[in-house]
């Protein structure tokens, strides 16, 4: 399934997007706004490359920080969380990672995402969050990572879907 196919699935389902990504740096949001029609799908984006950036803006705890560093699934889930609290969508879509070696203990290429679906019940009781997370290496140079990482994202969705039920 190619991007457009995805946001025209999006669009159909009436679905909201929300990115809150810090080493794709807007690059998920921006692929989506290349497809026509994405003004129906995409409501908003974060960019959030540092650690108070994912505190003050999408609310990650510190001690998530603390406990599992910047490059971690615990805080790509709160960076979605966070993201969805802050806007009308109902999908978010999280990326933190490294696309170098500045970690001496994280392989260059590590990306970690989220990815939150809202499925809040039709009586607008609880709201029921379907959270899937995955870590992932992608090889090349540090833009080459990036855009890997952005279109995995992205090509994620129909799973992401299906696995909340809402396929």
């Amino acid at each position: 399934m190619d991007l457009s196919d995805v946001v025209t699935l999006l669009v159909g389902k009436g679905i909201k997007l929300v990115t809150a990504e810090s080493c794709t740096a807007g690059l998920i949001a921006s692929k989506v706004a290349d497809v026509p029609g994405a003004g129906a799908l995409l409501d908003c984006a974060f960019i959030a490359y540092s650690g108070w950036a994912k505190e003050c803006c999408l609310s990650v705890s510190p001690e998530t920080l603390r406990q599992h560093n910047l490059t971690s699934e615990a805080v790509a889930i709160e960076m979605a969380l966070g993201a969805l609290q802050r806007c009308r969508a109902n999908l978010a879509i999280a990326n933190t990672g490294v696309s170098d070696d500045t970690d001496p203990d994280i392989p260059a290429g590590t990306q970690c995402f989220a990815w939150v679906f809202d499925g809040q019940r039709s009586d607008g009781e609880d709201r029921q969050f379907h959270i899937l997370s995955e870590t992932r290496r992608f090889e090349g140079d540090r833009n080459e990572i990036r855009e890997r990482a952005a279109e995995y994202a992205l090509q994620q969705i129909p799973f992401v879907l299906v696995a909340a039920g809402a396929a």
